[in-house]
């Protein structure tokens, strides 16, 4: 585990992440991660850009279809 500081960063507020762990997960500056709470824990994780890419077709397609997809959910 690794212990960071939250810290004032211009306007907004924020930690800086060590340069050892994000070269263990290939994460680059300029890179989009991931935030999710699972319960009091706080996860960061890099973002899958084939995850994305699947999503968004996927809510596309629910906007498209949504008639269709709530007579399928009765």
């Amino acid at each position: 585990m690794t212990a960071l500081k939250v810290r004032k960063i211009g306007n907004s507020t924020g930690v800086i992440l060590p340069k050892d762990v994000l070269d263990r997960h290939n994460i680059s500056p300029g890179d989009i991660v991931q935030l999710s709470e699972r319960g009091a824990e706080l996860v960061i994780t890099r973002d899958d850009d084939a995850f994305s890419r699947q999503m968004e077709v996927a809510r596309h397609v629910m906007r498209r279809r949504f008639l269709a997809l709530r007579e399928l959910a009765k």
